[in-house]
């Protein structure tokens, strides 16, 4: 009897590790998922998930997968708030959105614009990016998002690149607290200590920062 229990606990297994292989991440950015609310990424972040700019939809292709689930997770909690993604991210399967995060993940990712440290800057933004402003508690973007704002690991996403409305968006939603999902609130203190003219200053000189397409 315990030798049956074992055969079919491993089927059972087995099925599940099938079923989860089975999922096509890729087919779910470009149809959606399997649930109604699960609408395809491709109809905002365009088929290769380089965003659309002119609407503030930012790039996802080249995101890390961890980071990429988390944000699909906080979406779903609340913890970072989007009227559009909330609902979508509902909808999707713990399945789905592990498969999806691997399929964005693998997509190709613009590499980093070219920037020199030692150069000094020329605006207010720049010295924001490069610099920061110590005297207010605020540092350097760059500190966390790495060289030219190009992302450092799982936690810090790629800067470059990502349209302006969508940085200037996401700064003023960790200042009003409607996004809040990083540790020790490092974003919503950065952004709080941010004028208005600041946050469009960074988000305008990140979007600007030219990135190539790579092969």
């Amino acid at each position: 009897m315990k030798a049956l229990q074992r055969v079919l606990m491993s089927s059972a297994l087995l099925l599940l590790v099938d079923n989860a292989q089975a999922l096509d991440g890729k087919k779910i950015f470009m149809e959606g998922g399997a649930q109604p609310g699960a609408m395809p990424c491709v109809a905002c972040h365009g088929a290769d998930g380089s965003g659309m700019a002119a609407a503030g939809f930012p790039r996802l292709a080249g995101l890390p997968a961890p980071y990429v689930r988390k944000q699909l997770e906080d979406f779903k909690s609340g913890s970072r708030s989007s009227p559009v993604m909330r609902p979508l991210a509902i909808a999707l399967t713990q399945a789905e959105v592990d498969a999806l995060s691997q399929a964005i993940a693998a997509m190709p990712a613009p590499a980093p614009a070219a920037l020199h440290r030692s150069e000094m800057p020329t605006t207010a933004a720049q010295q924001l990016a490069w610099q920061g402003a110590w005297e207010r508690q605020i540092p350097a973007c760059v500190s966390c998002h790495g060289p030219a704002g190009s992302g450092i690991g799982d936690a810090f996403p790629p800067l470059a690149g990502q349209p302006a409305a969508y940085l200037a968006a996401q700064l003023s939603a960790w200042q009003n607290g409607t996004r809040r999902n990083d540790a020790n609130d490092l974003m919503g203190h950065i952004a709080k200590s941010l004028t208005a003219e600041e946050v469009q200053g960074v988000a305008q000189y990140f979007a600007s920062l030219n990135v190539e397409a790579k092969p």
